[in-house]
Order: structure tokens, then C-alpha cells, then sequence
């Protein structure tokens, strides 16, 4: 595994990434929840990358693999924060963003950040305002209160261990949701979502793809593919995909 090169951003946070130089738009690969950019899907796009000649960035939000910090440090805005950090201080012209589950969430906040970076956006199972649709909706009255008196609750996870979900992550991620006013996407996007997926539901997609708006938004769904979405056939759908937004751009 190579070494990963380092970026320090403005809020003190040291931020892991590799980079492969190319022809643009640089393919950005945000990736989800306690995840980092060794896993499969990150690791397989930069193999595309690398492979056809495209820039590619891969990055750990702080709190996250090879980066600073610890995750129950941070929220949905320190990682909103790393991301605008690695796009603005790394990369130049068009982007595409990889949005994985959180990742797709925060690829959704880079698009209200930095809309005229964005030349088209591929999510995979994306998890928009899960920290409130999804963690706050589903807590009972014992775990609200733990949360209040503690500070922290801790939820089980079917992919690794449990999440230690703070205070802090509810209230921040409250201030960051994507799914209640308008969303402009104003170029393509191709959402993909396994029907097996038992962290993210097909209504969560539906719900985004009938709430944003876009000139061409389309979502695929695959079934009996879960959370993971990475298996032979998923990875060639996300490359495909990849390629069919660039293809749009380059005509």
C-alpha cells in the first residue's frame, strides 16, 4: 500500500489523500461513513483511473483511516469542511464527484458549496440527512435521553462495529440537511442503489431523486445488491457510470 501524501487544512485537521494526475474532470471519490480510501470501490476507480489516463483523488476525512482525529470527534460539517479543503486546495477545473452513502450526502453539500466545480455527480447508496432521518428518527425515548445526559449513544452496525453516534453529530448533521429545500443539480447524475441494502432503503433513493432537480437524473437500481455495492457487477456499473457523465461532458 502506498504512502498516502498529507494536506493540513484551515481548521487544523491533517487530511490523507492520494492523487493521480490526468486528464480532467478529476473523478473525486467521497466515501461513507467510518469507511476509508482503501476500500474496494475507492481502490477499483483509481485502477480506472490510472488505467484510461483520468485525474482521480481518494481521500480520509479527518476521523477516518490514515487522517488526523478520531471519529467520534467529528460531524457531518468537519467532514463537509475536509472535503471543500481537498477539493479547493488539490484540484482545478471540472470535478465529478463519487458520492458512497455518506459520501453522497456530502457530495450533495459540495454541490450547494461549489456548484460552478460540479461537471456531473455519480452517487452510490447515498445517504442524505441520515444523521436525522435515520439515527434521530429511529432513537427511543431511552436512547434520546442517553444522548442528552451522556452526550453520546451507541448504535449496531450489520457492516462493523457499533457507531458511537454523539450529541454533536445529531445536531450538526440538523443544520446540513439536504432533503427539505431545494437542491439544484444542474448537470447529470446517476444514483445507484442496491435493493438488498439494509443501511440505505430504495425510498431514501426515490425520495432524492424526486427532490433534487436536474436536466438528467437517473437511478439505477440493482437488485439483491446491498450497503457494499461492491462486487464485480457493481463495480463495472459505478465505472460505467463514471464514464457515461464524462462521455456527456465531452461531447
Amino acid at each position: 500500500m502506498a504512502e498516502p501524501t498529507y494536506l493540513d487544512t484551515a481548521q487544523g485537521r491533517r487530511i490523507a489523500y492520494h492523487l493521480t494526475e490526468g486528464d480532467g474532470p478529476c473523478v473525486v471519490f467521497l466515501g461513507g461513513l467510518k469507511s476509508d480510501m482503501e476500500g474496494t470501490k475507492a481502490v477499483h476507480l483509481e485502477d480506472w483511473a490510472q488505467a484510461t489516463g483520468r485525474a482521480f483523488l481518494r481521500f480520509d476525512y479527518s476521523g477516518h483511516g490514515q487522517s488526523s482525529g478520531t471519529f467520534e470527534e467529528g460531524c457531518i460539517g468537519d467532514w463537509h469542511e475536509d472535503t471543500l479543503a481537498v477539493i479547493d486546495g488539490l484540484t482545478q477545473g471540472p470535478i465529478v464527484p463519487v458520492g458512497s452513502s455518506m459520501g453522497g450526502w456530502q457530495s450533495l453539500l459540495l454541490a450547494r458549496a461549489r456548484p460552478e466545480r460540479l461537471a456531473g455527480l455519480v452517487t452510490v447508496a447515498a445517504a442524505p440527512d441520515f444523521t436525522e432521518d435515520g439515527w434521530w428518527a429511529g432513537f427511543d425515548d431511552a436512547q434520546k435521553a442517553e444522548l442528552e445526559a451522556k452526550g453520546q449513544v451507541a448504535l449496531p452496525s450489520d457492516y462493523m462495529e457499533p457507531y458511537i453516534v454523539t450529541k454533536r453529530m445529531v445536531e450538526d448533521g440538523r443544520t446540513r440537511l439536504v432533503l427539505r429545500d431545494p437542491l439544484e443539480l444542474p448537470f447529470s447524475v446517476r444514483m445507484l442503489q442496491g435493493t438488498a441494502d439494509t443501511a440505505v432503503s430504495v425510498a431514501t433513493a426515490t425520495r432524492l431523486l424526486e427532490h433534487a432537480a436536474s436536466p438528467d437524473m437517473q437511478l439505477v437500481l440493482v437488485k439483491d445488491a446491498d450497503h457494499r455495492f461492491s462486487d464485480r457487477t457493481c463495480l463495472d456499473l459505478i465505472e460505467a457510470a463514471v464514464e457515461e457523465i464524462i462521455a456527456a461532458i465531452e461531447e
